[in-house]
């Protein structure tokens, strides 16, 4: 993995709205639900692989602002803009479809595919969710307001006024936006419903961004679980489940259903192999790890999201149906 080499020594020796041959410009603009946070601390939410000694080191060699100098220390309000100065890679192929589900003079929802980031990475500058909302709509028609993984499919929920921003970044931080998700895991759990309640922490032996289940470090976490459906693929049974987290941790279905017995088909990190995710992560994951995992992608979808509407208060609710790669490994198609 670079490290010094990441950077250039003085990343603004060529033209300073240009990047040098070898390099990519990652373009930021703070969103209204970060202001006052330290600019280490923003970009570790956004670059969540990245460790905030890396991070640092990142920002001193590599952010480029035209209005001032930024250090790591540096507070971020609403609107700074900078860009990101990094090593030009060969970027993945991620989904360029943006289904609209709903939009109005405040909120733009979006139906994600699965396999497209919501924010700009290391390895993903292009090929993101964000970059699509500037290319297809302009540089400030909407910010998302909430995360999605990756490979995560389902609603995003963004706000396309400052005003709109703040309180979605509000309601997203409590516990007054209910969300509804379907998985599909490993084998028939014996009750129709049934509930996860483990504390969560950040980190993992071998990897940084997972998560644990940790009961005296961890943040109080539940989720509620429904199955759906139960069926069998080539005689191993399945489920199909909703699922009601009632906080919101990072990973935290993965995480709970893992801890149930019923991990999420095709889920690198918390699936049948801890070391998926990082031999993944390092393009060198076995051939035969693919048919372990069932599904190139977690099966996870973000289907159902009721909130306040930021400009009249009233209760909204918004729904994306089952995508077909999900319906067709239900089904045997796949």
């Amino acid at each position: 993995m670079h490290r010094e080499q990441d950077i250039p020594a003085d990343p603004t020796a060529s033209a300073p709205d240009e990047a040098p041959e070898g390099y990519v410009d990652i373009p930021f603009v703070v969103e209204p639900n970060y202001a006052g946070w330290r600019l280490d601390r923003y970009l570790g939410q956004k670059l969540r692989r990245m460790s905030r000694e890396r991070l640092q080191g990142v920002i001193l060699r590599g952010v480029i602002c035209e209005e001032r100098r930024l250090k790591p220390s540096t507070p971020v309000y609403p609107g700074l803009a900078f860009r990101l100065r990094r090593r030009g890679s060969e970027e993945p192929q991620t989904p360029t479809e943006l289904p609209v589900v709903f939009q109005d003079a405040w909120l733009l929802v979006l139906d994600k595919p699965a396999g497209l980031p919501i924010h700009p990475t290391a390895r993903y500058h292009k090929g993101t969710l964000v970059t699509l909302l500037r290319e297809r709509f302009g540089e400030c028609f909407a910010e998302p307001a909430h995360r999605l993984d990756r490979e995560t499919s389902g609603l995003v929920v963004c706000g396309r006024t400052t005003e709109s921003c703040r309180v979605l970044g509000r309601l997203f931080v409590s516990r007054d936006v209910h969300k509804e998700y379907l998985a599909i895991c490993e084998g028939h759990p014996p009750e129709d419903t049934f509930v996860v309640d483990a504390p969560i922490a950040e980190g993992t032996e071998l990897i940084r961004i997972a998560v644990r289940i940790d009961p005296v470090e961890g943040k109080e976490s539940r989720t509620r679980f429904q199955v759906l459906q139960r069926f069998s693929r080539d005689g191993e049974p399945f489920a199909l489940l909703r699922c009601y987290p009632e906080t919101g941790r990072q990973h935290q279905i993965r995480i709970h259903l893992r801890e149930a017995g019923f991990p999420l088909v095709g889920d690198k990190m918390y699936g049948p192999d801890p070391g998926y995710f990082d031999r993944f992560s390092k393009h060198c994951l076995e051939p035969e790890a693919w048919p372990r995992l069932r599904l190139p992608r977690h099966a996870l979808h973000a289907a159902r999201i009721v909130f306040p509407h930021p400009g009249t208060r009233q209760q909204v609710a918004f729904e994306a149906p089952l995508p077909a790669d999900l319906t067709d490994f239900i089904e045997g198609r796949a």
